[in-house]
């Protein structure tokens, strides 16, 4: 079964409004931190009945922000033809796009990323939800958007770390689908070429397995480690971005890929210096045994086995089925 990911690149927020102005029934949820545009937005489209400001982190992700989410569209009448706009972030989306999921058994929505993990990931695809017990997204729905708009100019201002964090996933897309592109991404040049070819490629893997029953799964390289890499940060109360456990998680699958002799010696170090290159970390500040636990909750999990995503080399992904002990194990004896 395939699936229709729009990805629309627009020159501006007006440029947006515009394509919305058939819409008779919007309603729009912002992170705070964009309520500028979200205002940019409603001055220019009459039809938007309701504007709904959230609060954004790993920490409120989740089913107390959704239910307050979806009694907003409630109060404010919103029907079963209503569109959610969702401005933001990659939590904003994931929020939204669940509240719009869930809402009268599903309405529209779409997404207008103003992170480049979002533009170039979190926001293409489908994937909503929230955070359960401090577990990334342990409650959700595939609920794929109308359209995914892709501003440049709604990334100014962005801090220099956001902005790394989605060259990690951006760096991701081409380990799994474009070595090419991979080696000239990693210095950062060219950003806006590359993070519409990542969208793309991102579009193309969705669009053949919408629901992840397949290739899809290769879009999770580094993020098992990763989600339990956030896990242990948010219950530590320290403060790392998705795109930087990810970042950190890449590494880690290089290494397991390297002892599971699936990929030659020094794929780790390689990656590691440019992900260091490109001012991301590489180093889980977290002992591999305190990860465990996070890493048998993955969503991914079934039958006692993970489906880790492993290299051979960039742009030569592949799935392998490992016990959370096996990968540990194996990453003790990279170290030794």
């Amino acid at each position: 079964m395939e699936a229709n990911v729009n990805i629309v690149p627009c020159s501006s927020i007006a440029h947006v409004a515009a394509l919305l102005r058939t819409e008779a029934e919007l309603y729009v949820v912002h992170d705070r931190n964009v309520a500028q545009i979200a205002e940019e937005v409603a001055s220019e489209l009459p039809s938007v009945k309701r504007v709904i400001a959230i609060e954004t982190s790993e920490a409120l992700k989740t089913m107390v922000t959704v239910q307050g989410i979806v009694r907003q569209l409630l109060e404010g009448g919103a029907t079963r033809g209503a569109l959610l706009l969702a401005i933001g972030g990659g939590i904003t989306t994931d929020l939204a796009g669940f509240a719009a999921a869930i809402y009268k058994r599903g309405i529209r929505w779409a997404a207008l990323p103003t992170t480049l993990v979002g533009q170039v990931d979190a926001a293409i695809g489908g994937k909503t939800g929230a955070n359960l017990c401090g577990y990334k997204n342990m409650v959700g729905a595939f609920h794929m958007p109308e359209a995914t708009y892709i501003v440049p100019s709604a990334l100014e201002g962005l801090p220099e770390r956001e902005l790394r964090a989605g060259v990690a996933e951006m760096l991701k897309t081409f380990l799994i689908g474009n070595g090419a592109a991979y080696k000239e991404a990693v210095t950062g040049a060219k950003l806006p070429l590359f993070a519409h070819e990542a969208a793309k490629i991102k579009g193309l893997i969705v669009a053949e397995d919408p629901f992840e029953h397949g290739k899809r799964a290769l879009l999770n390289l580094g993020h098992t480690f990763g989600h339990a890499i956030e896990h242990r940060a948010q219950k530590c109360g320290h403060d790392i971005l998705h795109g930087e456990a990810v970042a950190m998680g890449i590494i880690m699958a290089a290494k397991v890929s390297e002892v599971e002799g699936l990929a030659e010696k020094g794929l780790a170090n390689s990656l590691e210096a440019d992900f260091r290159a490109a001012g991301l970390p590489t180093e889980s500040p977290y002992p591999i045994e305190e990860l465990a636990q996070a890493m048998a909750l993955d969503k991914k999990a079934g039958g006692g086995k993970v489906k880790f995503i492993l290299l051979e080399a960039p742009g030569k992904p592949f799935i392998k089925e490992m016990t959370v002990e096996k990968a540990i194990d194996d990453l003790r004896k990279y170290s030794e």
